[in-house]
């Protein structure tokens, strides 16, 4: 807000000069221009962390799956709908491509930027463009637009915005249409991010600062449907937060005394990183809140004095003050007072100041302004295009950080080594892309950090168990188990390890216990039909690969098992199908493949074979039983030329093999 004394509210005749629409239509271009070159290191980036659970699902994305994001709790990570129908629109339009959501997240970023523009030049505010590019292209801005999941943000700013300006038509002219336009867009923001909850309390204050005064009749009362929808919203999300994400229990156990500490502490470290935009860290080190430290009872009182000096200084110039409540009133859902999932790890998160942030950014364009009034306009210029190149330079080299998950897990433990989540994480990054031996280290520190850690101890089990040591697997996902009674995938992952040790009563057991758990989790279906075809139970197990399919119809490996189950029980000809659709899912996949191949040989279609093979060979040439399997094929067929070169290419990758016979 400007530091100037209160104004009279903008209207057509009051506005200052300025920028024409022609210029304010060029700005907005260049401010298009320049947040899509700070963020080209973004658009190359892929999905990090939690995207995939936010990415439209398999099961969403058909017609009833939106109905279910809409009426069904729970189906999303969180209730808000209008952020998962937009996701499933744009998976309807570039699927799994991560560029589509980068590209559109840097858009809406950037039209937010020109919506606050536009909006401070109607409040008749000093700089409002400065302030704007200031927005674009700060480095604390970059957690929200160069990651996907943080689409939440940029996209409910927009609505926000929107309906600030519509409502501030509604105040000028008393339209109805502006009212309702303006009530509309506020819903929609809610819809897609709590936080946006603000905005009723954010316009008093404005009207405030305009005037030096609220009127009850005029300003109050209009935005009481507001204050209702908001307060609402707030206690279904934080239901959500505690019911569904998981925050409850010891970790966010704070009294009283200490949430007010922390509050005092979170309003200046956000202050300070939009001052000074250093050492920016997707995890920030989790602090202990501790009332017996003394500098700990230091923040909450500057904080406070601070505002009451403002409050005095608010009888000459109310905008410093306004802003500073704008910023605090903007932050209020995240200073500690109520438990958000992420306090688990981190007590902030530039993410979660990227809606408080304008008004720091409003008031900082103003004073920049007005500053600088006397300055040549050279002068102006070249101080303006400095800033803003140091912030652009430092939003260039924070983006590229979200490249990819490990680039990102890697960035955090440089400056946060004591972040066990990060250690998880960058764990099951390494061995999701088979580096297995890089990730036991890391697990082993993040169970040193954390020892009731449950995820890790699964995950140390998962990178033993891909190691092809399932024995000393076990006992991880033993102890997962314990830790948590309710963890489904520990428990099929138990099983697996059970299963490949002979120790199959037990593994029925864990997958049973699994599929109750999660009924709808296809894995531990496809695990327990495995399972009961190795005790001699096929017709008991075809049941549960139908199941496993129904809920992931693209479930490949679900495919392969039904048809080796039909194939040890029925003619060959009901096996087929099963085959051939596993091979249609997963053309590439060596064991579907291979295991068709060999079962067309066992049943004689050796021409059938061919292909398999071939096509298996040329993922993969230098594998010897493989080679030695088309020969045999050729043999049987009497094509001796080339079942000799295969026989003869196989005996070189493994001479132990010996003669085909």
């Amino acid at each position: 807000m400007s530091p100037a004394p209160g104004p009279k509210p903008a209207s057509s005749a009051s506005r200052p000069a300025g920028p024409g629409p022609w210029s304010a239509g060029w700005i907005c271009a260049l401010l298009y221009i320049a947040t899509l070159l700070v963020y080209l290191p973004a658009l190359s980036a892929g999905f990090i962390w939690d995207d995939n659970g936010h990415v439209t699902r398999s099961d969403l994305r058909d017609l009833s799956g939106l109905l279910r994001i809409w009426f069904e709790f729970g189906a999303t990570q969180q209730y808000y709908p209008i952020l998962h129908s937009a996701f499933w629109l744009e998976h309807l339009c570039w699927g799994d491509s991560p560029f589509g959501y980068h590209l559109l997240n840097v858009l809406l970023h950037a039209y937010a930027a020109c919506l606050f523009g536009t909006l401070l030049r109607r409040l008749a505010v000093p700089g409002a463009w400065l302030a704007a590019l200031l927005f674009a292209l700060h480095p604390v801005c970059v957690e929200s637009v160069a990651w996907i999941s943080e689409q939440k943000n940029t996209l409910s700013l927009v609505f926000y915005l929107g309906a600030a300006l519509a409502y501030l038509r509604f105040n000028e002219k008393r339209l109805a249409s502006a009212y309702w336009l303006a009530t509309a867009l506020f819903l929609l923001a809610l819809l897609t991010k709590t936080v946006t909850a603000s905005l009723p309390a954010a316009l008093l204050v404005v009207f405030w600062w305009q005037r030096g005064r609220l009127d009850w009749r005029r300003d109050i009362w209009p935005l009481v449907p507001w204050f209702a929808l908001g307060i609402f919203s707030g206690l279904v999300t934080s239901h959500f937060e505690r019911e569904l994400i998981g925050a409850q229990g010891s970790s966010f156990d704070l009294g009283v005394v200490p949430r007010c500490l922390l509050a005092g502490r979170v309003f200046w470290f956000y202050l300070g990183k939009l001052i000074w935009p250093v050492d920016l860290i997707f995890i920030y080190p989790r602090w202990t809140v501790d009332a017996a430290i003394w500098w700990q009872w230091l923040f909450l009182p500057a904080a406070i004095a601070l505002l009451a000096g403002l409050a005095w200084w608010q009888q000459r110039q109310r905008g410093p003050l306004a802003a500073l409540l704008l910023f605090a009133g903007s932050l209020f859902p995240v200073l500690g007072f109520f438990n958000v999932y992420p306090f688990l790890f981190s007590y902030v998160a530039d993410h979660f100041q990227y809606l408080a942030s304008l008004s720091i950014f409003a008031l900082t364009g103003a004073g920049l302004a007005r500053t600088s009034r006397r300055w040549p306009r050279g002068g102006q210029i070249a101080a303006a295009a400095a800033l803003l190149v140091i912030l652009a330079g430092l939003s260039w080299a924070q983006s590229g950080r979200y490249r990819d998950s490990l680039t990102l897990y890697q960035a955090i433990l440089e400056k946060n080594p004591t972040c066990w989540l990060a250690h998880n994480n960058l764990a099951t990054t390494l061995t999701e892309s088979g580096r297995m031996g890089e990730a036991i280290p890391h697990l082993e520190k993040a169970l040193a950090l954390r020892p009731d850690y449950a995820l890790a101890e699964n995950n140390f089990g998962d990178a033993l168990y891909r190691l092809g040591r399932p024995q000393e697997a076990v006992p991880h996902f033993e102890k997962a188990v314990r830790l948590e009674p309710g963890f489904y995938q520990a428990h099929n992952n138990l099983g697996s390890a059970l299963l490949v040790t002979d120790r199959l009563t037990e593994s029925l057991s864990e997958f049973e216990l699994a599929v109750k758990l999660q009924p709808t989790y296809a894995e531990a279906e496809h695990s327990l039909g495995v399972a009961l075809a190795r005790l001699n139970r096929t017709a008991e197990a075809i049941p549960h690969f139908d199941r496993a399919l129904r809920l992931r119809p693209n479930f490949a490996e679900a495919e392969l098992s039904w048809a080796i189950a039909l194939m040890l029980s029925h003619p060959f000809a009901e096996a087929g199908p099963h085959f051939e659709r596993a091979v249609a899912l997963d053309p590439d996949s060596l064991e579907i493949r291979s295991t068709y191949g060999r079962a067309l040989m066992r049943a004689g279609r050796f021409e059938e074979a061919i292909p398999q093979f071939e096509h298996l060979l040329q993922l993969n040439p230098a594998i010897a039983e493989e080679q030695m399997n088309l020969a045999l094929v050729f043999r049987q067929l009497g094509r001796k030329e080339q079942a000799a070169a295969h026989y003869l290419e196989a005996i070189r990758l493994n001479p132990s093999l010996g003669n085909p016979r």
